[in-house]
């Protein structure tokens, strides 16, 4: 990917906005009208060009991070949910080869497009749909936000859908997107209540969620894994939206939403007095404290890509689209 010139543009282009929005509240005042607040100036997050170079600047740090199994070298870059499952992953991959990845191959992405959202206020952030050479023919979705100019575009969301899978979004005259707030009563179910109503759902079911290879088929195999033969498995399953966890969402042309959500999961496994539990793989060992005796506790943490259609729609049911979880880390007992 070339390198590209763009954090002075967007500098320039909120320098041009603010200035022109202080001169206003200025003549506000002095007519005696209400003052306009810089911090709800509806700006674009970035222009294409710096959000190019944000992908850019971000593969070539996990790059180097996954080569070498050092987080410290892409901890800049990530955040929220990819960066939990990043450092985790990393540190199970130190652990167990302190000399580094000798089975790295470079993250590549071609074929790059970026919806990039109006919108007053911090976070800012924008969204990178991209063919990546690992995956097969899924596209890859980042999400960078950033809580300030002086800080770095950090990627907090990363999935993996199928073609076609990414809708229409809607845009305004200059083709910038419109970013839905987490409270927005337009659609199905608000964008902050989709985490807690996932796991929700994950452990009582329901109808919020359309069938699908995250939901109804994950909950089937959850329950044929909790019953297996002196071993029993529970599941616990947690919202997780805080700071850099909060959901993002994006309008899409039908009125609906595209919503990045995180969820927190704890699996134990126990087994009966006269068996033992399954001896996990090396990068699970690497993230577990205490000894494995009779039971596993693992942690996760889940970052998932939702449709979610505006209220009133014809289809009601929110359809997840993509999911990708890590875990962070262990305990035995």
């Amino acid at each position: 990917m070339s390198r590209v010139r763009g954090p002075r543009r967007l500098r320039r282009l909120e320098r041009t906005v603010l200035t022109a929005a202080s001169a206003t509240a200025l003549a506000a005042t002095a007519s005696g009208c209400v003052v306009v607040h810089g911090e709800r100036v509806l700006l674009p997050a970035t222009t294409q060009a710096d959000a190019a170079k944000a992908l850019e600047q971000f593969t070539d740090a996990y790059n180097k991070a996954d080569q070498a199994y050092d987080s410290s070298l892409d901890a800049d870059y990530v955040t929220g949910a990819l960066g939990a499952i990043d450092a985790a992953r990393l540190k199970a991959g130190h652990t167990n080869h302190p000399d580094g990845n000798s089975a790295h191959t470079p993250l590549r992405f071609t074929d790059a497009t970026f919806t990039i959202p109006k919108k007053a206020g911090w976070p800012r952030w924008f969204v990178a749909d991209a063919q990546g050479n690992k995956g097969g023919d899924a596209r890859w979705l980042l999400v960078f936000t950033r809580n300030d100019l002086t800080e770095k575009w950090q990627v907090a969301y990363l999935t993996l859908v199928a073609p076609g899978a990414v809708p229409k979004f809607a845009k305004d005259k200059d083709g910038w997107a419109e970013a839905v707030p987490a409270n927005s009563a337009s659609l199905a179910v608000e964008p902050g209540d989709l985490s807690q109503d996932y796991a929700t759902y994950l452990g009582k079911g329901g109808s919020t969620f359309a069938a699908g290879p995250y939901t109804s088929a994950w909950r089937t195999q959850r329950a044929k894994d909790a019953v297996k033969p002196g071993l029993a498995t529970q599941y616990i399953d947690q919202p997780l939206t805080e700071g850099d966890y909060a959901p993002l969402a994006l309008r899409t042309a039908d009125g609906g939403a595209l919503v990045f959500f995180t969820t927190h999961h704890y699996q134990k496994q126990t087994a009966a007095q006269s068996a033992s539990v399954p001896v996990p793989n090396k990068d699970v060992q690497a993230l577990t404290k205490g000894e494995i005796k009779q039971s596993l506790t693992m942690e996760f943490v889940s970052n998932q890509v939702a449709l979610d259609p505006a209220r009133g729609a014809a289809k009601k049911a929110v359809t997840m689209i993509g999911r990708v979880q890590g875990m962070t880390s262990a305990q035995g007992g």
